[in-house]
């Protein structure tokens, strides 16, 4: 196993910077499962990482959701396979493929502006909503 995982680009991340525990899995499982510690808890301090850009850092943040702490620590809990080394390398794909996704810039948004035809359907509508609510009326204007 490599000394950093590939993250994109130049952007590479030490395996020291993060730090796997084995939990008890939650679940079924029979009497083995109160014995055995198979799920991984992997933590990556984010915030205090100094091999990530500091872009990335807070697009990953925003990206990890209910997953960072509020110190600042990525916290992904792999429970899904039967085996400590299937779900070590199952967190870690799933670290790797968040800060890819935070590696891509978001597109900016560029503010459009509503074309004429649409602004005339538009007070057309309004005009015969207008209109059909007046013969509604039980007014007699006489």
């Amino acid at each position: 196993m490599p000394d950093s995982l590939h993250i994109g680009g130049a952007v590479h991340l030490p395996l020291a910077e993060i730090s796997i525990d084995y939990i008890r899995s939650p679940g079924p499982g029979g009497q083995n499962v109160n014995k055995v510690s198979s799920a991984a808890q992997l933590r990556f301090d984010l915030m205090g990482s100094a091999s990530l850009p500091e872009p990335l850092k807070h697009r990953a943040a925003a990206l990890a959701g209910s997953r960072l702490t509020t110190d600042g620590v990525i916290v992904i809990t792999a429970n899904r396979l039967r085996s400590q080394p299937m779900n070590r390398d199952d967190a870690i794909e799933r670290l790797v493929a968040l800060l890819r996704q935070a590696l891509v810039p978001p597109k900016p948004r560029r503010p459009t502006r509503p074309t004429l035809g649409s602004k005339q359907r538009r007070l057309e509508g309004k005009a015969q909503r207008g209109a059909t609510k007046k013969l509604r009326s039980s007014k007699s204007w006489d």
